[in-house]
């Protein structure tokens, strides 16, 4: 099971930080990540995290403003996302893979959170 929260309402150039707290599997051995759907739009990979925290990987178009990282003592995988822009207001969803020690999330076997709302202003 995986709890997202953290989204809101936010003037372009923003911050903020979404959470997603996992229960019943241990990210420290499992890939992790964040995508996001925004209305009329199709899924979109956002960031990735490998099992060991050694490997990341952004979407070009977040490149450089968001960050992700995980606490695997807290079992809960953070997205930083600062300078934010019209353009990435979404669903945010966090997923966990199936797979122990893969360095990037596979949404076609990952379990997921149910989403959090991030609306940025102009």
């Amino acid at each position: 099971q995986l709890q997202a929260y953290g989204g809101g309402l936010v003037q372009a150039g923003g911050s903020l930080r979404l959470s997603c707290v996992v229960s019943g599997r241990t990210i420290g051995y499992y890939a992790t990540g964040w995508f996001r759907q925004a209305p009329g739009k199709e899924r979109e990979r956002v960031a990735h995290i490998s099992w060991s925290s050694r490997s990341t990987l952004y979407a070009t178009s977040v490149k450089g403003r968001f960050t992700i990282s995980k606490d695997s003592d807290k079992n809960t995988v953070h997205l930083q996302l600062n300078n934010l822009k019209p353009e990435d207001t979404a669903v945010y969803y966090c997923g966990v893979d199936s797979l122990r020690f893969g360095t990037k999330l596979d949404p076609s076997r990952a379990t997921w959170g149910q989403g959090t709302q991030v609306t940025v202003s102009s």
